[in-house]
């Protein structure tokens, strides 16, 4: 099962004041269009489920591009630039002269730089994808249907008192299967 991460805080049961809706949905077009129809009504707090990995939904909740490609660069240029400082502090702490080259000799270090950089952006990576993830989530989420592993597409959407009923009705224009609310939805 794939949950798409919320467009904006908080990940438990509807926040206090807040009435939770989830939907549960047959086909993705319709899923698709109650994130945006949601979206452009101004509802922040959202969060998609879908069986699978699905890029309309990631559109739909206006993902761009990942931040975790940043960290890889920061990490691989972190690697690179160690690797160098590193052999050249070293040939230079123990300078050994060898068939007459120089010290400093660039060439020689840039397999350890190499291997630094892949080191660091591996790790940089991986502590990208933990941060950017929010990673461990120790508290386990509260809304869930085993439905949305086995084909069906929900959204949740966590609106204030005055502004359930409009949420109710954009969800209910894209014909959910099931729309449940409140308490009953955080248990869902």
């Amino acid at each position: 099962m794939s949950a798409a991460r919320e467009g904006g805080g908080g990940s438990g049961p509807a926040a206090a004041g807040s009435i939770g809706l989830l939907a549960s949905f047959d086909f993705l077009d319709n899923a698709v269009d109650a994130i945006e129809g949601l979206r452009k009504a101004g509802f922040k707090r959202l969060k998609a489920y879908a069986p699978y990995p699905e890029h309309h939904i990631e559109a739909a909740m206006g993902y761009g591009q990942s931040p975790v490609r940043v960290f890889t660069l920061v990490g691989g240029l972190t690697g690179a630039a160690t690797g160098f400082a590193f052999t050249t502090f070293t040939s230079m702490d123990w300078p050994l002269v060898v068939g007459g080259k120089p010290i400093v000799s660039i060439p020689a270090y840039i397999v350890i730089a190499f291997e630094l950089t892949v080191l660091f952006g591996a790790l940089a990576t991986v502590i990208g994808l933990f941060i950017n993830s929010r990673l461990p989530d120790v508290k386990p989420s509260v809304v869930y249907d085993p439905d949305f592993s086995a084909g069906r597409y929900g959204v949740y959407v966590e609106a204030p008192p005055g502004r359930a009923d409009e949420a109710r009705r954009i969800l209910q224009a894209q014909e959910p299967v099931e729309l449940r609310e409140g308490a009953e939805a955080a248990h869902a």
